[in-house]
């Protein structure tokens, strides 16, 4: 075989392959958006259609677990809690901060009825504070903490202007606990 057939056969190869892998990730991505299935046939593109709808501007939530394992272990060591994280309940009309109490006598702040805790949204500076209703006080736990339970607090957000995905911080007097993700 000749020099110029050995590289025509290599351009040749190369070409499908890269054109067999555009197939490939125009399929996946179509299955991904829920247009199909992967490895199901798809009819050729004859001619555009209406443009698609435009993407949304908003990201999508971030999970849980991008919390640092050095944060976790600080607030384990200096607070001691274990911090579960901020839920959208009540249809997002409410916040609520849930924690385990590891050690009782490093964590009586949290539990402390003259501190009020506030949950600040960081890129607008958002504050909700938790809060009182007429016949059941403050929506948080306020009894002396115990080791090994789980405690909460529910955060108002009756303009739902915190939503699922946002990072918050919670502050209850001296403690602070940053970039919660909103689940």
């Amino acid at each position: 075989m000749s020099d110029n057939s050995t590289r025509r056969t290599k351009v040749l190869l190369l070409a499908g392959f890269l054109a067999s892998s555009i197939v490939v990730s125009t399929a996946l991505t179509k299955a991904a958006h829920g247009k199909g299935k992967p490895g199901e046939a798809q009819p050729p593109a004859s001619s555009p259609g209406p443009s698609p709808a435009p993407a949304p501007t908003t990201l999508p939530p971030l999970p849980a677990a991008t919390r640092s394992v050095s944060k976790d272990a600080f607030y384990k060591h200096w607070w001691g809690v274990d911090i579960l994280g901020v839920r959208a309940v009540s249809s997002g009309l409410m916040l609520r901060f849930s924690y385990r109490i590891l050690d009782a006598n490093k964590a009586n702040v949290l539990n402390d009825k003259k501190l009020t805790p506030y949950l600040i949204e960081e890129k607008t500076g958002v504050r909700l504070e938790v809060p009182t209703l007429e016949k059941v006080g403050q929506l948080r736990q306020t009894a002396p903490p115990q080791g090994g339970r789980e405690y909460w607090m529910v955060f108002g957000n009756a303009n739902r202007l915190v939503r699922p995905g946002n990072r918050v911080d919670v502050v209850i007097g001296n403690f602070r606990v940053d970039g919660l993700v909103v689940e």
